[in-house]
């Protein structure tokens, strides 16, 4: 018997440590999301999914549609490998367009037992994105540019319209060089010419290989967000802001989008004139324990992108998260002298706070504390370093502890307060940081009583605290 979307979630009832008001599918892996797109007044959601198992593999796209960007209905697998096609052995990451009134993805496909033969795909929609019909002609594009000096990587085609032609940019790497955009222009998403590299990066800083491109105005500006990957399990989503004239691009500031765990994001610009963003959340447990839950992977909250007076990168989650706050609970004027409780536990919280801090100020926010004290994840800014911490710490037998701790540099402006946006939800935490700085974050404590919350630091003072607790989008 093939269980429903709604009774394969109602398995994972009682899972404290898996979201319940971030997007992630019934069960099994999620990663890249695909095709952003909103499409006759609904936002459609793909993703890279494995619908046999926890683990990565059998790579389709599965497909969720939502009015709110926040509650989604699960719809049937949209893109499957096709046998003997250049998508066997796997249909990877890719966009949608609207092309003069048709869904269209362009998608990477992959061949090989290494998934090592990567050309790009195309495939269209008659029936409101519900259906797709793979082009004839597969693969669209399948020649890597000579100055890669490698075939292998070679893939997550990013498109837009640019007056009476189509263009895209492709992720690769320039061997033993590092990371690389190319970019290719068509007048019908089917035959592409390829005009030249639009970025490439540095092998020791950049990382070997860069994966899902996004190139996209905001203003007078142009935005390239690229993920490098690193060889490691590990991998950090820079962003480039510059000018884009006669399609070259000059960038005129670089900066990291986040530093932890949001990785492959992919942009699209909905009709209210918003550039939405959404990021895969990768979990940070192995394999086995991920079997055991049946389940890996989530999506981020959507944020909006726009840029400052000073062309930094700011990302703010939807105004429509709003809906789903509960219970509210607010701090004024609080001063941070040693440990307090403020009285609040959960799993799903939306928390915003601002604070003021002396020059050795520091602010601690601590959350899923078990009663002992013994399990928690504390969120730290130390004034007199500029260093943004998140560090959990855990005490696996006896005294034995483990931490896993994350430190980066995140400078406040003079006369700035630290303002914090923290959005916890089972074992997702989205740290964002005065709206430039992202520190994404997963922890699993061991059972569902770790749920306080503390509130610490020194020289400093919370000129506010809101702490909202979530309800499911799930019903």
């Amino acid at each position: 018997m093939t269980l429903t979307p709604a009774a394969l979630r109602q398995q994972f009832a009682t899972d404290f440590q898996r979201p319940t008001y971030h997007f992630l599918p019934p069960s099994n892996w999620m990663n890249d999301p695909n095709g952003f797109i909103q499409w006759q007044g609904q936002y459609h959601l793909f993703y890279q999914y494995n619908p046999f198992g926890a683990t990565w593999g059998n790579m389709h796209w599965g497909h969720a549609v939502s009015r709110d960007l926040i509650h989604w209905e699960d719809l049937p697998i949209a893109l499957a490998p096709t046998p003997g096609g250049p998508d066997e052995t796997g249909c990877f990451s890719g966009c949608a367009v609207d092309n003069n009134g048709v869904p269209t993805v362009i998608y990477t496909g992959a061949r090989g037992e290494k998934y090592d033969l990567q050309t790009q795909c195309v495939a269209t929609s008659h029936d409101n994105l519900l259906t797709w019909e793979k082009y004839p002609g597969n693969p669209v594009l399948s020649e890597v540019p000579a100055i890669a000096g490698q075939q292998e990587n070679f893939r997550d085609p990013f498109v837009w319209r640019e007056g009476d032609s189509w263009y895209m940019v492709l992720a690769s790497e320039i061997r033993g060089q590092g990371g690389v955009i190319f970019l290719y222009r068509s007048a019908d998403l089917l035959s592409w010419d390829y005009l030249h590299p639009l970025q490439t990066g540095e092998l020791h800083r950049d990382g070997y290989v860069w994966e899902c491109p996004n190139f996209f105005p905001i203003g007078d500006k142009w935005v390239l967000i690229v993920s490098a990957h690193t060889g490691s399990a590990t991998g950090t989503v820079f962003y480039f802001v510059g000018d884009y004239h006669d399609h070259h691009f000059t960038p005129i500031r670089e900066g990291v989008l986040d530093y932890a765990t949001l990785y492959a994001p992919l942009t699209t610009l909905d009709s209210a004139g918003r550039r939405l963003l959404f990021g895969w959340l990768r979990e940070s447990r192995g394999d086995a324990e991920m079997r055991r839950a049946g389940w890996s992977g989530a999506q981020s909250i959507p944020r909006v992108l726009t840029l400052d007076d000073q062309n930094r990168l700011l990302m703010t989650p939807v105004a429509e998260l709003g809906n789903q706050r509960r219970a509210h609970h607010r701090w004024e004027a609080v001063t941070l002298n040693g440990e307090i409780d403020p009285g609040v536990k959960g799993w799903a919280l939306d928390i915003q706070s601002v604070c003021q801090l002396q020059a050795a100020g520091v602010v601690n926010i601590g959350l899923a504390c078990s009663a002992d004290g013994h399990e928690r994840t504390d969120v730290i800014y130390e004034a007199a370093t500029q260093q943004l911490i998140v560090r959990t710490t855990t005490y696996a037998t006896g005294d034995i502890k483990t931490t896993a701790s994350r430190e980066i540099t995140h400078a406040l402006d003079a006369g700035e307060p630290l303002r914090l946006r923290l959005l916890l939800d089972g074992s997702v935490l989205e740290i964002i940081a005065n709206d430039r700085t992202s520190l994404s974050h997963r922890l699993y404590p061991k059972d569902a009583s770790c749920d306080g919350l503390r509130l610490a630091g020194s020289n400093a003072t919370l000129q506010t605290l809101d702490i909202w607790e979530m309800a499911s989008i799930w019903g």
